[in-house]
């Protein structure tokens, strides 16, 4: 059958970028005890955006708006842009996809970091573009890294997650600001924002929305709880916002996810109770790490990176104790990163399993 495919099809690896939970859970026959690895918020989405969501599925027999007309006007006066500024989607994952379909072909060099995100990867790869990817410094990105080998490189896109999966670093909105004065003429940077709000205070560059070489990348899957709605949005200028409409799927995102998406925007209570939820847990994780011997890394996100010390192989070891007892984490699978677990913020009752199994996938690693 591989006949039918684009010799560019025919070259890559048919491969899901992340191992779900739900895998892992057919494999071991049994239900993980805890989720604590994909980085979704256990503390769930706003009551306001679950009773929008109820009422709507009995509507979910129309299509959505394919304008998402009413969520990008509020999105619009949220961050004090036009709607014309922003692009709506099928989370993150898939406005990068969008994003690597109007930008490359093959042989477009594209320049990241090792160990980050993978998914941009996975995109990038499979619309033909070349990767360079430069080493962290430490546990952060290096933006003059990236800017260093886009110049060498002549890059189109450059890609940086601030703040950073999967170290839960970050830059300050200064170093940002100074990477995006200094982008070289041929570079769109794609700035991941995720876990913005999960961010300290001061990790939000100021970027003016009509800037013709920024890409920004929100989502409602981390801070609002909504995952699985998968409603990711971007914020751009008017001119590349508009080509999206080239190439996007007009109804990918669903009538009930742009029904509770909108809810959820409008109840920013619900958003600052799950903010302090996280600093709480953050510290609870940290305080598992230290009572197991290990070491949490400062995190600015809805997780926490967990220095275990020594090699990937005995990160590896901890990982697969911890797995074998019902809870789910991962870790960054390149190295020097690779020292590290990573371990998604929860509630209590995930907390509660978490503090008993760690110290005994520890002794269990040696």
């Amino acid at each position: 059958m591989t006949r039918f495919l684009t010799p560019l099809a025919t070259t890559l690896p048919a491969t899901v970028p992340f191992t779900g939970p739900e895998t892992m859970e057919r494999q071991q026959g049994h239900p993980f005890r805890a989720r604590l690895g994909a980085n979704e918020s256990l503390f769930g989405p706003s009551p306001r955006a679950i009773a929008a969501m109820t009422a709507a599925v009995s509507e979910v027999w129309m299509y959505a708006d394919p304008e998402s007309h009413d969520l990008k006007a509020a999105l619009a006066r949220h961050h004090g842009v036009t709607p014309g500024h922003l692009v709506l989607g099928g989370g993150i994952d898939g406005l990068l996809g969008l994003l690597c379909r109007l930008t490359l072909e093959p042989g477009t060099p594209v320049v990241t970091s090792l160990g980050a995100y993978p998914t941009f990867n996975f995109h990038v790869r499979g619309f033909g573009g070349t990767l360079h990817r430069v080493p962290y410094r430490g546990d952060h990105e290096d933006p003059q890294a990236l800017l260093d080998a886009a110049r060498q490189t002549g890059a189109r896109l450059i890609y940086l997650a601030n703040p950073d999966n999967p170290m839960g670093s970050h830059h300050p909105a200064a170093v940002i600001e100074d990477m995006v004065a200094n982008l070289p003429d041929h570079s769109l940077l794609v700035l991941d924002e995720a876990y913005a709000d999960l961010a300290p205070e001061g990790s939000i560059p100021n970027i003016p929305p009509d800037h013709p070489q920024v890409i920004r990348l929100r989502t409602f899957s981390k801070g609002y709880g909504m995952a699985g709605a998968r409603v990711g949005y971007a914020i751009t200028e008017p001119g590349l916002a508009q080509a999206f409409d080239k190439v996007r799927d007009h109804f990918g995102m669903g009538r009930v996810a742009q029904i509770g998406a909108l809810a959820a925007l409008q109840d920013q209570d619900w958003l600052a109770k799950v903010q302090q939820r996280v600093v709480t847990a953050r510290a609870r994780v940290t305080a598992i790490a230290a009572a197991s011997g290990l070491r949490a890394l400062p995190s600015a996100t809805n997780f926490v990176t967990v220095d275990c010390g020594q090699s990937g192989d005995h990160a590896r070891a901890i990982l697969r104790e911890t797995v074998a007892r019902g809870v789910f984490i991962r870790m960054p699978g390149v190295a020097p990163l690779d020292r590290c677990i990573r371990i998604s913020l929860g509630d209590d009752a995930a907390l509660d399993v978490l503090e008993e199994v760690l110290p005994q996938a520890v002794a269990a690693a040696g």
